[in-house]
């Protein structure tokens, strides 16, 4: 029997705040600045979803560590500098959390800094504060399940029933190895065809999530 939904779970990045297309952007001038070229999509391939060391890991697979560090240190500059210039929320997305009634909760790659930074500077972090959970928190990044998990253990509801928004590919398979539902949104950087799985719903406006939690 499949359990009622009981928590929702979201991914911070490009579901609540509209960061991914800066961090794309940034990340496409760093690699063309520092020897690694890569197309947009490439990057949403490669980066999008994952966490902060492993996007480190791959940099300095490719370019060795100490390029690795400056692209690390350039891009949270130039990503804090953009998001204070231009950072929105998701178009609809605070009319949807309007509407929701379940228990809800923040689980990203992203660290607890920049969250307080993105989610404060959209004036959304007050309604998360104290259910606000990063990947720093576990060993491994998604697409493993540990966060989601970690998430759920923390606000003391069983996984089956919690349900995961996400708009990446490594989010999405996370959700799915942590035995959760999930929410594609594909209303951003990544195609809905990346996001499509088994117990995953696909949709392309924020506005509709409360109608399709409601359904489940």
């Amino acid at each position: 029997m499949i359990k009622p939904v009981e928590l929702l779970i979201f991914d911070c990045d490009g579901v609540l705040v509209d960061t991914e297309r800066i961090a794309v952007r940034v990340q496409v001038a760093l690699g063309a600045e520092l020897g690694w070229p890569l197309t947009e999509q490439q990057v949403i391939d490669r980066f999008i979803g994952r966490s902060h060391a492993d996007i480190g890991e791959q940099v300095a697979a490719r370019l060795g560590r100490e390029t690795a560090a400056i692209w690390s240190e350039r891009f949270e500059r130039l990503h804090r500098e953009a998001v204070e210039a231009e950072l929105t929320p998701v178009e609809g997305l605070p009319e949807a959390l309007d509407a929701l009634t379940l228990p809800m909760c923040v689980a990203s790659s992203g660290s607890h800094d920049k969250m307080r930074h993105t989610l404060g500077r959209t004036g959304l972090y007050a309604r998360f504060a104290g259910r606000v959970f990063s990947a720093a928190e576990v060993s491994r990044g998604k697409p493993a399940p540990d966060l989601f998990l970690h998430a759920a253990r923390q606000m003391g509801v069983d996984p089956a029933a919690c349900a995961v928004v996400e708009d990446s590919r490594p989010g999405v398979q996370a959700a799915r190895a942590a035995g959760m539902r999930a929410f594609g949104y594909a209303g951003g950087m990544t195609p809905a065809e990346r996001l499509e799985g088994d117990g995953t719903v696909v949709f392309h406006d924020m506005r509709k999530l409360p109608g399709l939690v409601a359904e489940l």
